[in-house]
């Protein structure tokens, strides 16, 4: 259950901007829905959290994030089922997350009826926001950043926490073509991989720069000390099908624990696929493509959901893999996620809340 909000100051819009919103022309991240959740937290003790209409923020130049990176996020998605209701998908999972990037980054909790209870206003201001079709969803934000004005190495006393919401559609056109990621990392032991913190994703973006100028998408990431293990591609955590069975690597410090990770195990076990998650090789992936015994790579993640590659380069050789059907398991595994969010099929698992 999500706990009952606070006494939020509420300003709404004069008039909204919904009609800004084309639902058959989405560009992830670039339209912003009328409102927005702002909350401080000033030497430990969180204030009243506003409602404001959606605009930009002004700060102090030396406000310690943009210095010394205090700063973690959530990303999530609220849906318009088949009866046209506004549900969230297992919200709480995010909020325990939230809270776990924030204990690594040295910031303070962010309570439930705060973050949880936020979203809800918010999405009871902004449902018409939420867009029709079954690829289409909105995308919502929360992040936290250290607010201080102070030019000093330590953790800040002050932070604010917002909360965004954006209308996403399909993230990627074509199935990506990924690169095995052999020289650089993108965590390491005792790190803050785990967290989802910005520094993470701004370190990524040099690699994933090089390997988009050689034609690939995405990177697959390896393992810090040796590269020989597969842990995360991208913003997606990813699995991949041998003879019929789904391989995943084991979450560690340095792996997220992916909320659609979770969620796509679990439903591959209750279709009786069989789900293993272990140290995945990269020799044994490639060399697998290669026999034909490795039919599927794909990767999972709130904005993408279930995305199928559609080939894997290693060593200046790319792998193809073979088309994706409506019988492939990622296909079978999307479907089933996305009827249980859309209230097409029964919600056995009780991930679903309804706005």
């Amino acid at each position: 259950m999500i706990t009952e909000a606070p006494a939020f100051k509420i300003s709404p819009v004069k008039e909204s901007r919904v009609g800004q919103l084309d639902p058959d022309k989405i560009v992830f991240g670039t339209l912003f829905t009328d409102h927005m959740l702002v909350a401080d937290c000033v030497n430990g003790e969180w204030q009243t959290p506003e409602i404001l209409p959606y605009g930009s923020i002004a700060y102090d130049p030396a406000i310690a994030s943009l210095h010394y990176g205090q700063s973690i996020f959530e990303g999530m998605k609220a849906f318009k089922n088949v009866d046209g209701d506004v549900v969230m998908f297992r919200p709480e999972e995010n909020f325990k997350r939230f809270n776990i990037s924030a204990e690594r980054m040295c910031m303070p909790s962010v309570p439930e009826e705060i973050f949880l209870g936020g979203l809800r206003e918010l999405l009871n201001l902004d449902r018409n926001w939420v867009p029709d079709g079954d690829d289409n969803s909105l995308y919502l934000r929360p992040f936290m950043f250290a607010s201080d004005v102070y030019l000093g190495v330590r953790p800040s006393l002050n932070y604010r926490f917002m909360i965004i919401m954006s209308p996403a559609g399909q993230y990627y056109a074509e199935p990506p073509k990924v690169k095995v990621e052999t020289e650089f990392i993108r965590a390491a032991e005792g790190g803050v991989g785990y967290a989802k913190c910005a520094g993470n994703y701004a370190a990524s973006l040099y690699p994933a720069k090089l390997a988009q100028e050689q034609g690939y998408t995405q990177l697959l990431w390896t393992d810090a000390k040796t590269h020989s293990r597969f842990e995360e591609s991208g913003t997606m955590n990813v699995f991949f099908v041998k003879d019929g069975k789904i391989l995943t690597p084991k979450t560690s410090s340095t792996i997220l624990k992916g909320i659609t990770r979770d969620s796509l195990l679990q439903i591959a076990k209750s279709l009786d696929i069989e789900v293993s998650e272990q140290d995945v090789y990269v020799k044994d992936i490639i060399d697998g493509i290669a026999s034909g015994s490795v039919s599927e790579v794909f990767g999972a993640g709130t904005a993408v959901v279930v995305s199928p590659f559609s080939a894997v380069g290693f060593e200046g050789n790319d792998y193809v893999l073979p088309e994706i059907t409506e019988s492939s398991v990622s296909s079978k595994l999307k479907n089933a996620l996305n009827d249980i969010r859309k209230g097409k099929t029964e919600d056995r698992f009780g991930w679903v809340y309804k706005v």
